[in-house]
């Protein structure tokens, strides 16, 4: 008699939980699933069928997303060939979208992989196979719809209620008994913006005034203008709840009073060109003091305004003293000369020979800092140079720059000899400082 030979096919077991709730359990759902799998795939040793070693689980991810690394994973394991049979609890455990799964499905079929659901049997390569696949997939897709709005419906009514439906609180209140209380310490600082605001009228500059006093958000990061917008047009602080653009009383306490809020919102909305002219004749020129002409001739930071609006420009000194065309290049733009320069300065960041001056110089005095600890200065400086404020940038450029020469076919940029040492010295020293 000749013995019958049983293929050996590899089985992988994907588990899925929608919520991470319960996740932190000994036994959560993910084991529960992945248990009933693996004793299924026992009852099928006869067949041939092994349990393969490596587990493919994605916990507190919707089954209406194809991004998980545990299905990517062993999509990836698929395409090399290392798995014949998939095993899932439930088929809404691989997915819960009828478009994805025809995804998955055309993936297995074309690695020749196998598709079974432990509580739902049915074979994926037989056309009643997949007919069944579709009218159960559908079913999963349609409860998947149905839950997000009921979810949504319930948020809606929540919302009219004026409960607060979690997320990050406003800075000045903390949640508890998911309710919003306020919070006196922070809660000074929101009135304080508020009274500030009304006093200056510019982001900007209240921006600048925070850092100093060292005001920072509930998670201590830095507060910049847009942060503060958004708080002066948030009606949380107002006691009221939002939802979808519409407002009704909410269940905390105001923060700031209605008379309060309207002076801010008569600011805001009345003249905001206005307010950033005011905010720009402020600004301190940044290219003051370095920019030269082709004569040689330096030039001067001044502004004019028509119709309301700033505009700023560096004139050459030999304009000014002897008359327009007394110089080739006699008047140019403010923020396009700036812009150029920054562009240029901000090259030099990203360049090798920079990096290993910049290391150089922090060597000289402190041996221990190494050329990846300058790389990853001058790296981090690039990207955060627009989150500056225009003082402290102009500052840097002063550091940096000796000379800035302009004719007609461009820039010329001439560092200062020192100016990397300093620029070290100033990126390198409050870290040391904080770890003595």
């Amino acid at each position: 008699m000749n013995n019958a030979v049983v293929r050996k096919l590899r089985c992988a077991v994907y588990t899925r939980k929608s919520s991470e709730e319960g996740l932190e359990q000994e036994f959560n759902s993910l084991h529960a699933q992945r248990e009933a799998c693996e004793a299924y795939i026992a009852s099928q040793r006869s067949e041939g069928w092994v349990l393969v070693r490596d587990q493919y689980d994605d916990g507190g991810i919707s089954g209406g997303t194809l991004e998980r690394p545990g299905l990517k994973r062993l999509l990836a394991d698929i395409e090399d060939g290392l798995v014949d049979v998939v095993v899932v609890y439930k088929i809404d455990r691989l997915s819960r979208s009828l478009m994805d799964f025809s995804k998955l499905v055309e993936v297995f079929d074309r690695n020749g992989v196998t598709f079974v659901s432990v509580t739902q049997s049915f074979n994926t390569t037989t056309s009643m196979g997949r007919l069944t696949l579709n009218i159960l997939l559908s079913f999963a897709q349609f409860e998947r719809e149905v839950t997000a709005e009921r979810i949504r419906d319930k948020v809606r009514a929540s919302r009219m209620k004026g409960m607060w439906m979690g997320g990050c609180p406003p800075l000045g209140y903390v949640v508890q008994d998911r309710k919003l209380v306020i919070n006196e310490g922070d809660a000074d600082h929101v009135r304080w913006v508020f009274a500030r605001f009304i006093e200056i009228g510019s982001g900007t500059v209240l921006a600048q005034e925070l850092a100093e006093r060292g005001v920072t958000t509930a998670r201590g990061h830095r507060i910049d203008k847009k942060f503060i917008y958004r708080m002066l047009n948030n009606r949380v602080y107002i006691g009221e709840a939002v939802h979808k653009g519409t407002s009704y009383p909410g269940e905390h306490k105001a923060i700031i009073d209605r008379d309060t809020w309207d002076k801010v919102h008569a600011i805001l909305t009345e003249s905001p060109r206005k307010r950033a002219s005011n905010t720009l004749a402020d600004t301190p020129a940044l290219l003051k003091g370095l920019l030269y002409g082709p004569d040689g001739a330096a030039f001067s930071p001044t502004h004019t305004r028509k119709a309301g609006r700033l505009y700023r420009y560096y004139v050459s000194q030999t304009v000014l003293k002897h008359g327009a065309g007394s110089c080739p290049i006699g008047r140019v733009p403010a923020g396009e000369i700036e812009a150029a320069a920054i562009d240029q300065l901000r090259a030099v960041f990203r360049q090798p020979e920079i990096v290993a001056g910049t290391w150089k110089a922090a060597r000289s005095y402190d041996s221990a800092i190494s050329e990846a600890e300058a790389r990853e200065a001058l790296t981090q400086l690039d990207p955060l140079w627009d989150e500056l404020f225009p003082a402290e940038q102009a500052r840097i450029v002063a550091v940096l720059v000796e000379r800035i020469d302009t004719g007609t076919e461009g820039l010329n940029l001439r560092l200062r000899v020192d100016g990397l040492a300093n620029l070290a010295r100033e990126m390198f020293t409050p870290a040391l400082e904080a770890a003595e």
